[in-house]
């Protein structure tokens, strides 16, 4: 049976290149903003594009912050993709306006140190060993990024009841979180939906998980 699968509408991110590639993985894929589906699918899908005051207001407006939460306090998968990931951290800071995030993370997306930016175009990156969604995939694969901004400092670390979640890094001027897996919790900065063949690979890998 298909995995029911929701991406997130609230006004930001590339809802139908999402929406087709996740149904090209298997997923039976529904585009909305519906609170009681979002939260009730087998997994949810949190896209983003634009600048992360932007994204924060139309999350709230639309109560996908407490989806997010509702669906993890039940240990219910969420994929966040690009400022969709970037969102799930305590804050954002752009041009000198600090914005607070979902929170489900420690740490601030900031401006990257790098001579050019937007970091845009393909790039390799680095994932842990046991990593889930990069299962398979060699290291040398290709993912497609366009950003300015990320996380820069991974803050969260083993504790008690908890293992430590599964970071996986990129470069760009400075090295920033690519992707990151912490149980029902995932995330990527890349757009796996517009990375090929590698980011198939990557969505079916999460919909296993579903």
């Amino acid at each position: 049976m298909s995995k029911r699968v929701v991406v997130l509408d609230y006004g930001s991110g590339n809802l139908r290149s999402a929406e087709r590639a996740l149904a090209r993985v298997g997923a039976d894929v529904t585009v909305t903003a519906d609170f009681d589906a979002a939260v009730e699918a087998d997994g949810l899908v949190v896209p983003g594009v634009g600048a992360f005051a932007a994204c924060m207001e139309g999350l709230k407006a639309v109560r996908g912050d407490q989806i997010i939460g509702r669906r993890l306090s039940g240990g219910r998968p969420v994929l966040g993709i690009c400022v969709g990931m970037q969102i799930l951290f305590e804050k954002g800071v752009e041009h000198g306006v600090h914005t607070e995030g979902c929170g489900e993370w420690p740490g601030t997306v900031e401006r990257l140190d790098a001579p050019v930016l937007p970091h845009m175009g393909w790039n390799t990156v680095t994932a842990p060993e046991g990593s889930v969604l990069f299962r398979g995939l060699d290291g040398d694969a290709r993912f497609y990024f366009v950003h300015s901004y990320g996380v820069r400092d991974w803050l969260l670390k083993a504790g008690d009841g908890f293992r430590e979640p599964l970071v996986t890094w990129a470069e760009h001027g400075v090295p920033f979180v690519a992707a990151a897996e912490n149980g029902p919790l995932s995330a990527t900065q890349f757009h796996p939906e517009k990375s090929g063949d590698a980011g198939a690979a990557l969505l079916h890998n999460w919909l296993s998980t579903v």
